[in-house]
Parts: structure tokens; sequence; C-alpha cells
């Protein structure tokens, strides 16, 4: 019984020591700081309605003993603790205030982030760390982790900091671009020990990604995987990806390589970033053996996969493999796309097989797959090749039926077309249509039309379409500017053809050997011997080197209306022999590049 009411003594004393040690009373006021309690005690008021922190008489007064020591002291619960938005709307109040009043300090900043962070409020915090990281700049990073390190330490009660400081302080470098610190920080942490923060982490991996440096990215990705980081199939994909769109087809297929390596498993898009990437290299061969080797690890190529290598076959001009290839993946039970169908057309018009490529179009119908206006452009610009204008013009009207309407590109191809075939009233047509149908002529539309009228004899309304042309403000190139003066000399038209060639002059064009030999062998062809000299002349004044084709139209002029001693004075300097096939010919040939093949 005795030792019964000896224990319950003890435990009834014990409840007693405990409950005095819990609910300890409040310091006696004597011992209170009074500019901590009237700081304390306006701040408490400030969640009575109508009550700010400008409104407290004692605080004003007292603001000017207020120091950087006693806000630290406030965050630390002294003398009893603050609600934390209250105190961090009084961290920017004394923020506004007069700098002879009171001034922050950083370890004011860092004790608020610190707080903060340990009170869940990490976006708050981060927001004072960018402060303070743009006050301290670049190479600030050791620094400001001692500063961090020392204001944990120095508060009361908190010697160990709170993880999601390390957080807010890398995202605080990265956002302003001070990546070299934000990796700094990281690497202090992790000599530190400290828990590596992986929200931090992934963000600066997204900053170096999104910077267009993938090897930068790379170099910091294999950095913090060595550290813990977990690894993610997604991040490898969009580095591979980055390191293809450079052409680095090698450092990519290294980082695919790491994806096994860091315990991961490759999915069908990292297989065909990198399939993607050969194929676009041109190395079809690595392409084929990694989808073997996409088989064999039981991932199936899927229809981006054969289109990549469908399109890189075309490319190549093997439409042979192609077919193979596009009959392989039928087989499988994958349904073709417009893509793909669009690819073979393509490469198939361009090898000239045009039906070839109209069985294509016929099979695409039939899978009911629709083509669009690029299919429709495709086989528009095979017809036209081919040269069978009514087909390509009954693919127009095919491609009106479905809903779509005719392009610039549709457009001048035709034009082109008519124009090569010499159906000039026809590519009138097509261009009156594409004016009605409010669609632009554009510099390669006015180069087939101007090449068409060249081609026909019809200078005159060459010359004033490429009037058309530079009132649309467009610039004529040398080689346009060449076609029309050719045209010009040709039908005899020198005066205008002088006049041409000053107004290339004026708008900035400097007439190249071309022009000038078409313009001599214009001046030639009229046994206009003294001017062809006296422009061999201008030539050589103008820093225009005369070739070969120069002479020979020299040569073939004097021959036929010169005098014989100045014939033998050009053979003797140039030791040629007249040719007017070879000299017509190179000009025919140096006019067809001002041409183009468009749109192909």
């Amino acid at each position: 019984m005795r030792a019964a009411a000896r224990r319950r003594s003890r435990c009834s004393a014990s409840l007693r020591f405990s409950t005095v040690a819990w609910f300890s009373p409040p310091p006696p006021a004597e011992l209170l700081d009074p500019v901590l309690a009237t700081v304390s005690e306006a701040i408490r008021d400030t969640a009575t309605p109508g009550k700010t922190l400008d409104s407290s008489a004692p605080l004003i007064r007292i603001l000017p003993s207020f120091t950087p020591s006693h806000f630290v002291s406030l965050l630390a619960g002294e003398p009893s603790p603050l609600p934390a938005p209250s105190l961090l709307s009084f961290f920017h109040w004394l923020s506004l205030r007069p700098p002879e009043l009171f001034c922050h300090t950083l370890e004011t900043y860092l004790s608020m982030a610190h707080f903060l962070c340990r009170h869940r409020m990490v976006s708050d915090a981060t927001h004072l760390l960018r402060t303070v990281v743009s006050r301290k700049g670049k190479n600030s990073a050791h620094h400001l982790f001692s500063a961090v390190l020392r204001t944990s330490a120095d508060a009361p009660r908190h010697c160990s900091p709170h993880s999601s400081i390390f957080d807010a302080m890398v995202i605080a470098y990265a956002d302003s671009e001070y990546v070299s610190d934000a990796i700094q920080c990281i690497r202090l942490i992790r000599k530190s020990r400290f828990r590596l923060p992986l929200g931090a982490c992934a963000r600066l991996l997204d900053i170096l990604i999104k910077s267009n440096s993938p090897a930068a990215a790379w170099a910091f990705y294999s950095e913090i995987l060595s550290y813990g980081f977990p690894p993610n199939v997604y991040t490898f994909n969009i580095l591979m990806h980055s390191f293809c769109k450079e052409g680095k087809v090698k450092e990519a297929h290294l980082i695919f390589d790491e994806i096994t390596h860091k315990g991961a498993k490759p999915t069908v898009v990292s297989f065909n970033t990198l399939i993607n990437g050969y194929c676009k290299s041109g190395n079809l061969e690595e392409g084929f053996e990694l989808k073997r080797a996409m088989q064999e690890a039981g991932v199936s190529p899927d229809v981006f996969t054969y289109s990549v290598l469908i399109n890189g076959l075309c490319k190549g001009r093997r439409l042979e493999d192609a077919n193979i290839t596009f009959k392989e993946m039928c087989s499988r039970g994958l349904i073709p796309n417009n893509v793909m169908f669009t690819t073979l057309i393509d490469g198939h018009c361009k090898d000239g097989k045009i039906h070839t490529a109209l069985d294509i179009y016929d099979e695409m119908l039939k899978k009911g797959v629709m083509p669009d206006l690029v299919t429709y452009n495709a086989l528009v610009n095979g017809l036209c090749k081919y040269g069978d204008m009514q087909k390509a013009k009954w693919i127009v009207e095919e491609m009106k039926r479905k809903g779509l309407k005719p392009d610039k590109i549709t457009y001048t191809t035709l034009i082109d077309g008519c124009c090569k075939e010499g159906n000039l009233e026809a590519a009138s047509e097509i261009r009156t249509e594409m004016m009605l149908e409010k669609v632009e002529l554009d510099d390669v539309a006015y180069t087939a039309l101007i090449s068409g009228l060249c081609r026909e004899g019809r200078a005159l309304d060459a010359v004033r379409t490429l009037h058309e042309m530079m009132r649309a403000g467009m610039v004529p190139d040398e080689a346009m500017y060449t076609m029309v003066i050719d045209g010009l000399c040709r039908r005899g038209d020198l005066k205008l053809a002088f006049k041409l060639l000053r107004e290339m002059q004026s708008r900035g064009k400097k007439p190249g050997v071309v022009t000038y030999n078409v313009i001599m062998n214009g001046l030639c062809k009229l046994g206009q011997m003294k001017n062809a000299n006296m422009l061999l002349n201008a030539m050589l004044n103008l820093g225009v080197v005369p070739d070969d084709v120069t002479y020979n139209i020299l040569l073939e002029g004097h021959c036929r209306h010169g005098d014989a001693a100045k014939l033998k004075e050009l053979r003797d300097e140039k030791g040629m022999v007249a040719d007017f096939a070879t000299y017509t010919s190179l000009i025919d040939e140096s006019l067809k590049k001002s041409t183009t093949d468009h749109y192909t």
C-alpha cells in the first residue's frame, strides 16, 4: 500500500513538472525588450479591422530604435510567435522605410527566407533570394551559400537549414540567368552532404535544354545523375533530339547508350529520334540497323519509324527500297498516313515515275487517307515536269472538288509548266485566276513568266512584266535582268537593251560578264563592231574581266564584219578559234541558271 502511494505521489509530481514545463508562463514584463514588445504588439494589431502598421503611433515612435537583430529575434518567436504572413508583411513594410530609419541586411533577408521555408512559403522565400542574388551578382554562389549556413546556425533553436532553402537558392540563381552560380550551389549542397534539391535540378536542367546548348545540358544532366538524380527517358529523348537538330548524331547515340547504362529502357521515341537523326544525315544503313535493334529489344516500330526511313530512301532516290519498306509496314498492320503517302508520291514524281506516283495516289484514296495541299502540289509539279499539262489541270480541279484551294505553289507550278510548253495564253489565264483568288505572284512566278516570254521572243512583254514585278515590291536579280536584255538583243532592240542595262546599274545591280556578253553578241550580230570594242573597254574599266565567250563573240564578229587586222590582233592575243556554236551555247547555258526548277 505504501509503495503504491509512493508511486502515485511520484507520478503526480512528474505530471506537475511536465505541466509546468509545457505551459511555462511568459517572462516577467521587466525582462521583455520594450522594442520587441511594442513591435510585436503592433504586428498583432494589424489583424484588427482598420488597423495598419502605418497607423500604429507606438511603432512609428520606436522604429528608430529597431535593429536588424530585433527583426531576427521576432522571427525566432520573441517575445512570442507571430503568424508567418504577418511577419512577411512587416518585412516588406520595413523595406519601404527610409534608410535612416531601417535598412535590411543580408542576415535579415536570409533569416526571413529560412523562416518562410520552415513555414512552407517557398515561393516567397525564392522571391527574397532573387533580390539578394540580383544585388550580389555573378560568381556569388560560394559566399551566399556560406551565409545561408551561418544564418541558419545563428538562429535560435534552428541549427540545420530547411531543405527547401537550397531549392529556393538554386532557382533564384537560375531565374536570374546565373547558370554557373546555380550549378555551383548544387555542387556545394552535394559537398556539404545535404539532400540534393531535385526540383531545383529539374528546373535548371529545363533552362539549359531550352537555351539551345545541348552540350551544356548533357554535361549538367550527367553530373546530377552521378549525384543520385533519378534518370528519366523523356529527358534523354529531348537531349538526343537537340543533338540531332545540330547534326551531331554521334553525340546523340552516346546519350542513347547511356539510357540502358543508367538502368532505364529506351522507348519507341528514343529509337525514332536516333533513326530520324541518322536518316537526315544520310546514314540510312545505321537507321535500318537501329530498326533491327529496336525489334530485338522488343520495341515495335511505329508509323513514324517507317515514315522516317521511307523519307530517307526517297531522298536518296532508292525508290524500290522505299516501296519494299512501305509494303513491310502495311504487312505489320500499320496504317500509312498522309505524310507517308505524300513522301512516296513526291519521291516518284521527282524521279520522273509519274505513273507510279498516280498509282500511289489512287491507293491513298482507296485506303481512305485524304490528300492535302502538299500532296496535290507534288503531283502537279511531277505532271508539269512530265509535260502532261492536261492531267496537271485535272488534278487541280480534283483538288478543288475536295474543298482545297490552290495556293501560290500550285499556280506558279502551272504557270511555269505552260510557259515551258510555249502556251503563254494558258499561263496568262492561270495568272488571271491567281489574281482573282487574291493570291499574290512571287518572284518565282514572275521568273517563270518572264522566262517564257523571252523564250517565245516576246521581249517587250518581258520588259513590262519585269517592271510590274518591281512595282509589286520585288527586286529582280542580275540573272533576271540578263535574261530580258538577251531577249531584247536577240530581236535587235539594242537601244532598249542598253536602257535596261543602265536601269540595272542604277538599282545597285552590278552587271557581270554574262550580261555584257549578251549585249556584245547583239552588237556583233548587227555588225556594230566599233560599239562592241567600246563595250569591251567599258567592261575592263569597270573591272569586269572578259572570259573566253567574250573573245569568241568578238572573233566571230570581226570575222564577219570587222577588219582583218583587228581579227589577227584578237587571235594573236587570245590564241582562240572562232566558234559561233560554242559561245551561243555558253550564253544560253548561263541564262538557264536564271530560271528555277521551283518548289522542288
